[in-house]
């Protein structure tokens, strides 16, 4: 990226969790917040939920026994992008008992998609605390490709110690004595390894997780616990999607503002991080969590449990407050 091409007003040297976060939320120039045009063929990326209905009809299934076993009555949906698994979601409970569904969205350009796919069936929340109010702190939450959005911090393994990437604007990596709270500093890693770590959803979950009094999470999304989080691959996991093209290197930083920008998730991070407020009821893949409802017929359903591509992949988190 050049000095010319700079399109915040931000001070410098920048450390990448903040270049990240500007770049996909900035209310001015953020990819989410005003840029982004869909999900999906027309958009810079596409989800489970738009290929294949089978991911609908297996959190559909985990909610209704979650609702029932936890007594709550109300459903959240973290990020529902355009809203296809929320809708797919809904349509398999009866009119008689669906439960009351709020999602959180604060992107503008996505919300009015969601509008036009679910009517008024829904009450749309910029925060989870704001949601988790509504519902008297009693609900059932999951969210699909929603923890990867959070922006990371970028640590390289020195011969001694670590250092942390900054944009100044260009990468530069400066020493850090201080490190975040993150399972991944304990690997055996070589000099040069590059780890993320997902400071921002660490702190997202210590705000609100207080206000959770019951009910389950369901956290889907691409990833795998830290142990093999980094296996051949030294540069770390961050990358861009920009017009259905996966971008890596240098290349994130050649459309700011224009891309969606994102890293994989530390399973075990997030596992550590919750567990003073939720235990762990199982940490899955893709392919256990759909095979019960997919139809292995269907292309689409065939690629979203394939044990060596999306099937493996995605992991499922299912979480239950203590």
């Amino acid at each position: 990226m050049k000095p010319g091409e700079w399109p915040w007003n931000a001070q410098l040297p920048l450390r990448f969790d903040r270049f990240m976060e500007l770049a996909l939320h900035d209310p001015e120039r953020g990819y989410y917040a005003r840029r982004i045009r869909g999900v999906g063929k027309g958009g810079d990326f596409t989800t489970t939920p738009m290929l294949t209905p089978a991911l609908g009809k297996a959190v559909a299934a985990w909610a209704k026994s979650a609702l029932k076993e936890s007594g709550c009555r109300d459903l959240i949906e973290l990020g529902p992008g355009e809203g296809v698994l929320a809708e797919s979601v809904m349509k398999a409970f009866p009119w008689w008992s669906k439960p009351r569904l709020h999602l959180v969205e604060r992107s503008v350009p996505l919300r009015e998609k969601q509008a036009v796919r679910l009517g008024k069936r829904v009450t749309w929340h910029d925060t989870i605390e704001s949601a988790l109010d509504a519902c008297g702190g009693k609900a059932c939450i999951y969210s699909n490709e929603f923890a990867d959005a959070f922006p990371v911090r970028r640590f390289r393994r020195e011969e001694s110690g670590w250092s942390e990437l900054f944009l100044d604007p260009q990468e530069s990596w400066q020493r850090c004595d201080e490190l975040p709270e993150s399972s991944a500093f304990g690997l055996p890693l070589s000099p040069g390894q590059i780890v993320e770590v997902t400071e921002a959803y660490h702190d997202w979950l210590h705000r609100w997780l207080p206000k959770w009094q019951t009910g389950r999470i369901l956290t889907i999304d691409y990833g795998t616990p830290v142990e093999t989080l980094y296996h051949r691959r030294p540069r770390g996991t961050v990358r861009a999607y920009f017009r259905q093209q996966r971008l890596e290197g240098p290349a994130i930083y050649q459309n700011p503002g224009r891309q969606d920008l994102t890293a994989d998730v530390n399973f075990t991070d997030l596992q550590a991080w919750s567990s003073s407020h939720v235990e762990t009821v199982k940490l899955t893949t893709q392919r256990e969590f759909l095979l019960p409802h997919a139809n292995l017929a269907d292309p689409a359903d065939a690629h979203s449990v394939d044990a060596d591509g999306a099937g493996s992949a995605f992991m499922v988190l299912d979480q239950l407050v203590k």
